[in-house]
């Protein structure tokens, strides 16, 4: 809980995830740490990705969120969860997003673990260890949109390879290898290896000839070694391959191949088709998305095909380019901090409610009724009570349950709100958020906006029958009870069925007089 003393040191790694607390009311927040910088005044600010909570998204993207995870427990084959695992699985969801903000490092209230969902995951393991949580779609902030992470680790039955039974002894293989394969290169044919290593050289030579001869390449490499370093590349070694075996090695030939009648033959890879610029815009492109290549084609190359995009890079990786930009950014990780003390936390929490004797605190929480139980897990007892939900409802939480909603973000028992009757009690509850949403009293510039809009008079007249259901069905409706919780709902069909019970009670006694 937010009363406790913490003394957290972070290590800088772009696999910490951390609880940070913006609101003593509020649940903590889930971020990953990018980097950790100091500020000219001595604080420390830590750049976080920010992840959010299924309450954090609108109604429309949760409910595009359940049918994913109906898919996913469909294709995976999950074991059959109770309704109250499944509601707390919800809690343990998060939504990635390439959100990001700064945030002060002195607000970090612990670790977590987050991980990408597979197929081989069940789900209900996440339950059994604390500060556990998993995502699995992306949620846009700016679109309102939820999509498929694309670094989605393919592990499951459906992307393995079909393997066929092994052959009987003495069978047959009827397959046609020719469709099967292509082959490429035959180490059992009758040349040499130096007589290999000489028609390599002179492929080189020829594809160093045809770039001078090609306009474009003299305009991108205007000097000889350079033209000399692009014939010397993998896409050479394999046209020369490619010939010798198309020739079925026989040199002459392979060697008439290179050089046809329309002149030599020019082969070129993604390192020379992509021009100094194109080139910039991938290094830029690639700090900002990273190994994202559909978003880096998108926003930055359309004109590249995925499949150029992805090879570039491969080639680009091998480059001094990538060797001076590694040790770069090694120079400025040595540079910056590697881990931060997080000072013990020892304010205490305007939500907790003093014991009877102390010095009061905020929120009212020296007034509170005794008697009232925890509004999760309904027990009287605990070590310490936190005020929850809005402040007229005088709603609490005990100690466990508290740490769970500051950390799960969602009460440990499912309500009537999430479409599930409770199993103690009738009780519903929404947080203070949803409440004061709904209520237009809760400010007065929000009764004036209503008041304002509503200025046509009208009545609420009750029928006869819902009047005569109030006498009658007293015992089921208690209404002073309802009107202190105007918010649980109210079983209108044993209403009906007492009502009705009784007038027809009276109508046969009438006939009988």
């Amino acid at each position: 809980c937010a009363t406790n003393a913490y003394k957290v040191v972070i290590v800088m790694d772009k696999a910490d995830y951390v609880y940070f607390e913006n609101s003593s009311s509020n649940p903590y927040l889930i971020r990953r740490i990018e980097e950790l910088n100091k500020t000219a005044n001595g604080n420390v600010e830590a750049k976080v990705v920010c992840l959010f909570r299924r309450r954090d998204i609108s109604s429309n993207l949760n409910t595009l969120a359940d049918s994913n995870a109906r898919e996913f427990e469909e294709e995976s084959k999950q074991p059959t969860l109770s309704e109250e695992h499944k509601h707390q699985l919800k809690h343990r969801e998060l939504f990635l997003s390439r959100q990001f903000e700064s945030l002060p490092a002195t607000h970090i209230r612990g670790k977590c673990n987050v991980t990408l969902l597979n197929e081989t995951d069940v789900l209900v393991n996440y339950l059994d260890k604390d500060d556990c949580f998993f995502y699995s779609l992306v949620f846009d902030p700016v679109q309102k949109t939820l999509l498929a992470d694309q670094g989605e680790i393919r592990v499951g039955s459906k992307y393995q390879a079909e393997i066929p039974d092994k052959l009987v002894e003495g069978e047959t293989d009827t397959r046609i290898q020719e469709k099967l394969e292509t082959k490429l290169w035959d180490p059992n044919n009758q040349l040499k290896d130096p007589q290999i290593d000489q028609f390599l050289v002179v492929a080189r030579a020829v594809g160093t000839f045809a770039r001078a001869l090609d306009c474009s390449s003299s305009i991108r490499q205007p000097s000889l070694h350079m033209s000399a370093a692009a014939a010397s590349r993998d896409i050479t070694l394999f046209h020369a391959m490619d010939t010798l075996q198309k020739n079925n090695y026989d040199l002459a030939s392979a060697m008439s191949t290179l050089v046809p009648q329309g002149g030599p033959v020019l082969c070129r890879d993604e390192m020379e088709e992509w021009s100094a610029s194109e080139a910039m815009l991938f290094e830029e492109a690639l700090e900002k998305y990273g190994k994202d290549f559909t978003d880096i084609r998108q926003d930055f190359l359309p004109w590249k095909s995925l499949a150029s995009v992805v090879q570039f890079y491969y080639m680009w990786k091998t480059t001094d380019r990538y060797i001076q930009q590694k040790r770069l950014k090694a120079a400025e990780a040595d540079s910056k901090l590697k881990q931060v003390y997080i000072p013990t936390y020892t304010k205490p929490n305007p939500n907790q409610i003093m014991v009877p004797g102390s010095k009061p605190g905020m929120n009212g929480a020296a007034g509170f009724q005794k008697g009232l139980n925890c509004e999760s897990c309904h027990t009287v007892q605990s070590s310490q009570w936190y005020a929850w939900g809005p402040p007229n409802m005088q709603c609490r939480l005990c100690a466990s349950c508290w740490n769970y909603w500051k950390k799960y973000g969602g009460l440990k028992t499912p309500t009537h709100l999430d479409g599930t009757a409770r199993d103690s009690g009738p009780r519903g509850h929404m947080t203070r958020q949803e409440v004061q949403g709904l209520s237009p009293f809760t400010r007065n510039e929000g009764r004036a906006k209503l008041l304002a809009k509503n200025r046509q008079t009208f009545i609420l007249q009750t029928t006869k029958l819902t009047r005569i259901a109030r006498r009658v069905c007293e015992d089921i409706l208690q209404p002073h009870r309802a009107a202190r919780r105007p918010y649980a709902s109210i079983n209108a069909n044993a209403v009906k069925a007492e009502c009705m019970g009784f007038l027809n009670l009276c109508t046969s006694t009438h006939v009988l007089y």
